[in-house]
């Protein structure tokens, strides 16, 4: 090749610092490190925040405020981009995905004897409501947005996809119970836990129950997925690990009371028990790997990286880092009074969010 093509490498080098001169080289955006020091950047919100947990888009952050008002602040300083008035009471977590924002309100009738609910859609870049649905139930736990509907579980029942463009019902499934959860999306099935102890798989397209397993406990908390099963806690003080084609249970492993978080990281399952302590698991049998005595309740699904998962104890003033492969303490995040928000911390850009009493304070590594 050398000898057909003499001058090759000296075309081939001055075609690349070509391409360095029109292409701008970026630096790559480094991974989430908790264990590092990490310092206060912002805050937002004092005195007004929900324990709700905020939506983000990964470069926005929508944070729900007491007064039912939702602002979108740009996630690297916090500045206001926009404000939106709810029109009630938050009563679910938003989401948001590519364009809009959806959320969910509750307000009284008029002679006080019941609680309704609306659904609510707002352009992510104005705040300007898209559409509205009033609703004879407000909508609990946390939205899901998937391609083309939006799903919640509702106070009085119901499990309700609506359509994303017009807010229309597609479906709605009626049981004898209650749901306060976090519904999961994934393929194209929605997973969700019922305060009566129900874990059901619906086909997102049609409402189609495709199968059920039952719990002693209510199931509030968020679901996880790894290589075909699913990962969830029980008010029963269970983790439980189910197949997600048939619901088969894998195993269960009792903690020392009610689980409402469960996290999968790469060598297990990091469960957060009201019994303070935080559990890693085997994935495949359930085993506890080992566990770790926290200064109080988590109710909020931890962060996690490669180095460790930050949990939000209540009734303590600070965060707390634990290293994955010990348990261990190895970093704390000072919030400068006692948490008390059960919402679950967020990472946007390298910077992890926490929703306190104090606002919503942002933490990043040292500049």
């Amino acid at each position: 090749m050398h000898r057909r093509f003499p001058h090759l490498k000296s075309i081939l080098a001055c075609f690349l610092l070509l391409l360095s001169w029109a292409v701008p080289a970026f630096p790559s955006t480094p991974e989430l490190v908790l264990s590092q020091p990490l310092t206060l950047r912002w805050v937002y919100g004092k005195d007004k925040t929900t324990n709700f947990t905020p939506a983000t888009d990964g470069k926005t952050i929508y944070l729900p405020l007491s007064d039912g008002t939702l602002v979108a602040l740009n996630a690297s300083d916090g500045k206001l981009l926009w404000k939106s008035e709810a029109g009630g009471n938050f009563s679910a977590a938003p989401t948001a995905d590519e364009t809009t924002l959806y959320l969910a309100t509750e307000y009284p009738t008029g002679d006080g004897s019941a609680v309704r609910g609306t659904l609510r859609a707002l352009s992510k870049d104005t705040g300007i409501t898209l559409w509205m649905r009033t609703l004879q139930a407000p909508l609990r736990g946390r939205l899901a947005a998937g391609p083309s509907a939006v799903f919640a579980g509702a106070a009085n029942g119901v499990v309700n996809a609506f359509d994303k463009r017009t807010g229309a019902t597609i479906w709605a499934n009626s049981y004898g119970d209650e749901f306060d959860s976090q519904p999961m999306l994934d393929g194209d099935r929605l997973y969700i836990g019922s305060v009566g102890g129900w874990l059901r798989a619906l086909n997102q397209s049609n409402g189609e129950v495709l199968w059920l397993v039952r719990t002693r406990g209510a199931i509030r908390g968020p679901i996880a997925v790894r290589e075909g099963v699913l990962f969830f806690g029980s008010d029963d003080g269970h983790v439980y690990a189910v197949r997600n084609d048939r619901g088969k249970m894998v195993w269960k492993r009792r903690t020392g009371a009610s689980v409402q978080a469960v996290a999968v990281v790469e060598d297990g399952v990091l469960a957060s028990s009201f019994d303070n302590f935080a559990y890693l698991l085997s994935l495949r049998h359930g085993s506890v790997r080992w566990r770790q005595l926290l200064p109080g309740r988590v109710p909020a699904r931890p962060v996690t990286a490669a180095d460790g998962a930050l949990f939000t104890p209540l009734s303590t003033d600070s965060a707390i880092v634990l290293n994955l492969k010990d348990g261990k303490p190895v970093n704390r995040l000072q919030i400068g009074q006692e948490n008390s928000s059960s919402a679950a911390p967020v990472v946007v850009q390298e910077i992890v969010f926490l929703t306190t009493a104090q606002g919503l304070m942002a933490f990043g590594a040292s500049r």
